[in-house]
């Protein structure tokens, strides 16, 4: 069973600056800490109908709309400019019609307007464009397997700075993501090495193989779910939310590496300014890739304002590189997320109302791990500052819609710890859950490995320097924990920081002393739980909430499949909807039992090793159906 250490790379390839991939043995690491990439794909507005004029058309609308000043550099060029056509020696080659002077032309004219260019290929033999023709014929051959290093060479010479490389002939031909990825990865490494031009790499196998475990250093950016728009079909805020809330890995996100829930889709036909503002927002919040796929020669100027406004950009682009987690949700619906900003008592935080009635809205200073005392609040899209606040602040936010904030004050409580053995910290928790973790350095220029306890491990990047700190988001497990890093030397500090909003527990079998665990971090609907060594991990802490849910990930619940009442019925997780399927009574006996049909969650067949499968069956008081919970 392959539960650690994985990683993807998604639709959109890029240019990563040195370090966004893991290299192959023998080789220096690279060190990526660059903020999320900026920029335009061409995907959503015009799918495989592009050529030199669409995008040189593009670019000077770019160059009008004052998007580089902005903070918006790439200009990635999607799937279409490619039929799958090769010369006798195994090179690209296009059509001429279509790109006078070659790619390398585009590329030119890209870069003399002060800009990076990406480019797209598939991890398969056929890409997207031969299983799924929008607007060219059926392009065979269209992909780069068997010239991985081949294609990754030629990208670099043309002068391309980006790579995105798809899903589509790697999940036609059931490749392995991580191993294959990883060879992409490696093809990119070998091509800076003959060229001097480092390709920055996205992944997009769409979610697919949790690249949220594999994908830090092996890319700089990793697509967490499907397209957020299908070719053909209008924008809408309820694919934005879906892709945003499958897009939450706030431990594989940091210092140079973004979980990528796709393009954008502001301004585009099916959103209105506001949804587009919340859209924006959400993206912020999670620290995502801001990249437009709206038509630039006909954007409105009301969503060139609101892709350019500099508060929400400052938020996303924050040096920290962290992500924004829920730290509340006081009614079905109405949720906050909070994002620690670089600084001292800095965060960001966004108010989303998905009901269909205006609500007003609390942000509690308590659940972002600020401390006791009055903190400032500035509304980033009218860009005013609010005013200080005692230790809340509350606004009424419209249905469907959101509130976009920072709030400076003052810092919750952390503790420091040294390292116990050169490359480890033992840390304490009082609770369950997220918190940030500072590290201090001396001598960077590395990319570490990073894990605590038994979870899956992740990579962190550490520039250049004499000395100097990272932090990163890390779940840990209410009492001792052992975080280590492997890769960075003089090591001298971690400053521990807890999140309490995002705190929960662990739900620990009293027969087998192991923990209810969502397998492998992975979010798909109807995934069985499971029994799996406690580590604290996000897969392993649950809220329990006034409506009875049992809620792990900060969005999925824990639900007796299909409405079933009958004994071995699947306990699974899925989006939570509020029905009594999704309701648990935890009891003072130590049971959990399902409300819908009053059976107890319990370990099947009593088995205690882990992978045992979690089932609801008739209460007998036995020790597989006793949890505590920490």
């Amino acid at each position: 069973m392959l539960r650690r250490l994985l990683i993807v790379l998604c639709s959109i390839a890029v240019a990563l600056p040195a370090g966004a991939g893991a290299a192959p043995a023998g080789s220096a690491p690279r060190v990526a800490a660059a903020g999320p990439p900026m920029g335009w794909a061409s995907w959503n507005s015009f799918a495989a109908a592009i050529d030199y004029g669409v995008i040189k058309s593009q670019v000077d609308a770019f160059v009008a709309a004052g998007l580089p000043q902005a903070g918006y550099r790439y200009v990635n060029i999607d799937e279409g400019w490619w039929q799958g056509t090769r010369d006798a020696a195994g090179n690209i080659t296009v059509d001429p019609n279509d790109w006078p002077g070659g790619m390398s032309a585009i590329a030119d004219y890209i870069h003399s307007k002060g800009l990076k260019a990406g480019i797209y290929t598939d991890a398969g033999r056929d890409g997207c464009g031969y299983y799924y023709p929008t607007g060219r014929p059926a392009a065979p051959g269209s992909g780069s397997e068997g010239h991985y290093v081949q294609d990754m060479t030629q990208f670099a010479r043309w002068g391309f700075d980006y790579v995105k490389v798809d899903w589509c002939g790697g999940d036609a031909e059931k490749l392995d993501p991580a191993s294959t990825y990883q060879a992409i990865s490696d093809a990119v490494t070998s091509a800076a090495a003959t060229t001097g031009r480092q390709l920055v790499l996205s992944i997009c196998d769409w979610g697919n193989g949790n690249p949220w475990n594999w994908g830090p250093g092996t890319g700089a950016l990793w697509r967490t779910s499907q397209d957020i728009v299908y070719w053909g079909q209008q924008a809408s805020l309820s694919r934005v939310l879906a892709n945003f809330d499958q897009g939450l890995h706030p431990t594989a996100q940091h210092t140079g590496y973004v979980n990528d829930p796709d393009m954008l889709v502001a301004g585009m036909s099916g959103l209105s300014d506001d949804q587009s503002r919340t859209h924006l927002g959400l993206w912020a919040i999670s620290g995502a890739p801001l990249l437009a796929g709206v038509n630039l020669a006909t954007m409105s100027a009301a969503t060139a304002g609101i892709l350019k406004n500099p508060d929400m950009i400052a938020v996303d682009q924050d040096p920290l590189g962290l992500q924004g987690v829920k730290v509340a949700e006081d009614s079905p619906g109405l949720q906050v997320y909070g994002k620690v900003l670089a600084g001292t008592g800095r965060r960001a935080v966004l108010l989303l109302n998905r009901t269909s009635s205006a609500a007003t809205m609390t942000a509690r200073w308590s659940d972002l791990g600020l401390g006791s005392g009055p903190a400032s609040v500035r509304d980033l899209w009218s860009r005013r500052d609010l005013g200080s606040f005692p230790s809340s602040y509350q606004v009424s936010v419209p249905a469907g819609s959101s509130v976009l904030l920072t709030v400076t004050g003052v810092e919750g409580p952390a503790d420091s710890y040294v390292p116990s053995g050169g490359t480890t910290f033992d840390v304490t928790a009082a609770a369950t859950g997220l918190a940030t973790a500072t590290i201090s350095y001396a001598g960077g220029g590395s990319v570490a490995t990073l894990q605590v306890n038994g979870q899956t491990p992740t990579r962190a990047s550490f520039p250049s320097a004499a000395s100097g700190s990272v932090t990163v988001l890390v779940s840990l497990a209410k009492g001792a924990n052992t975080v280590t890093l492997t890769g960075v030397s003089g090591l001298s500090s971690v400053t521990v920081r807890r999140i309490p909003g995002a705190s929960g527990v662990e739900v620990r079998g009293e027969q087998s002393g192991r923990c209810l665990d969502a397998d492998n971090n992975t979010i798909t609907n109807g995934l069985q739980t499971q029994l799996w060594d406690c580590d604290g991990g996000v897969n392993q802490s649950w809220r329990h909430t006034a409506d009875k849910q049992l809620v792990v990930y900060g969005n999925k619940c824990l639900d007796a499949y299909n409405n079933g009442t009958g004994n071995g019925t699947p306990v699974v997780i899925w989006d939570c909807d509020g029905q009594s399927n999704q309701q648990w009574n935890v009891n003072a006996d130590g049971t959990i039992t399902g409300v819908q049909s009053g059976l107890c969650l319990d370990a099947s067949a009593a088995g205690t090793a882990n992978g045992t499968k979690l089932i609801l069956w008739g209460c007998h008081g036995d020790a597989n159906q006793r949890w505590s919970r920490n």
